[in-house]
């Protein structure tokens, strides 16, 4: 692999993937002069092809449409966690990619990414393996959610469960696959923490979010959290932490627990830019989507500071048809993606709703 080194604008990078991640990295490397490349298994309309120099389509275990798409780029990042860690593999022969295998092989397997972030003093909630009925019957991380340990997001491949009984009859409707049984959380709020790293292992935290979820969704993010400072400082610790236990070049994002005895207790990452930091594209001096370009260049990490206290909303399915009305509200900035369809539970788009911070 080439050595690490400043990519001045002009340069290209290469994305691996195609959703609204990839979209927002592109726009915000275009302002920077950067030419965005995108790969991905899905045809040239995909939403960040709408907005980048180019697209490149072909599967993920296709090694010499890989190296076509590494030929063209100086750098390759990725917009999502679950891109095949092989894929990753192949494209870091031929070009930096950052953050690099590291933090994609502990984010896409839940049982793997909470011994990581157990053996680096972050703490979480009491979990156990499940991968065969001995487990399933001895049990004793209950209640608990049971998950998949890959592939599961936004609240999929995933069950509660209070019994072994029920956890017999979840581990069978999910296939009896390998799962994480996790103890639940009797937990006041879910925060998150994004961080960005350097070439020259310089750390940047975002100002914590404070998040809520309804049906495994995210659906806002307020900053600032108003939460004690004693959490804010656990929390950013966490993430800084983990961007510097990953050594990774790029963003990762922690989501967390805070309990009602005042714990903070990580949930799960993201080596990537993060729905719960789309608030910065608007109210903070330098976006996340920004701070990843600058990473993944070499480039002087920006400036977190808060421009504005604000609230991002989610607009999930038939609800980004109100369009108009957040248009024609002054204090709200909207973003939408560009999807074709609007679907029960797809992430349409954003709005930002910014106020003074006195």
């Amino acid at each position: 692999m080439p050595d690490a080194k400043t990519l001045p604008p002009g340069s290209t990078i290469g994305i691996l993937g195609s959703g609204q991640l990839g979209r927002m990295t592109a726009l915000a490397a275009a302002r920077l002069g950067y030419r965005c490349i995108v790969y991905a298994p899905d045809a040239e309309g995909s939403i960040a092809a709408q907005v980048s120099a180019g697209h490149l389509q072909g599967a993920y275990d296709d090694t010499q449409a890989l190296a076509r798409f590494a030929a063209q780029v100086d750098v390759i990042t990725y917009e999502f966690e679950n891109v095949p860690e092989g894929a990753v593999v192949e494209c870091q022969k031929l070009k930096p990619v950052r953050p690099g295998v590291k933090p994609i092989h502990f984010a896409q397997h839940r049982l793997r990414e909470k011994d990581f972030l157990r053996k680096l003093g972050i703490g979480t909630a009491d979990y156990q393996p499940i991968r065969s009925d001995a487990d399933v019957a001895t049990a004793t991380t209950l209640p608990g959610v049971l998950k998949t340990c890959t592939e599961g997001y936004d609240g999929k491949g995933q069950a509660r469960v209070s019994s072994r009984a029920e956890l017999a009859a979840a581990w069978q409707e999910l296939g009896r696959r390998e799962c994480i049984l996790e103890a639940l959380i009797d937990f006041q709020c879910e925060v998150s923490a994004i961080v960005a790293r350097g070439l020259d292992g310089t750390t940047r935290c975002f100002p914590i979010g404070l998040n809520h979820h309804r049906d495994g969704i995210l659906r806002t993010t307020n900053v600032p959290s108003n939460l004690p400072a004693k959490i804010l400082a656990t929390a950013e610790r966490f993430g800084v932490e983990l961007a510097d236990g990953l050594e990774l070049v790029g963003l990762v994002a922690l989501e967390m627990f805070v309990t009602r005895d005042g714990r903070v207790l990580a949930n799960e990452m993201a080596p990537r830019p993060h729905n719960s930091g789309h608030w910065t594209i608007d109210a903070c001096i330098t976006s996340q989507f920004e701070q990843l370009v600058r990473a993944v260049c070499g480039l002087p990490l920006g400036s977190v500071d808060v421009l504005a206290a604000s609230r991002m909303e989610n607009l999930i399915g038939d609800e980004a048809g109100d369009w108009a009305r957040y248009l024609g509200d002054p204090t709200a900035r909207l973003h939408l993606y560009g999807k074709g369809e609007a679907r029960p539970g797809r992430k349409m788009g954003h709005v930002t709703f910014m106020r003074s911070l006195s």
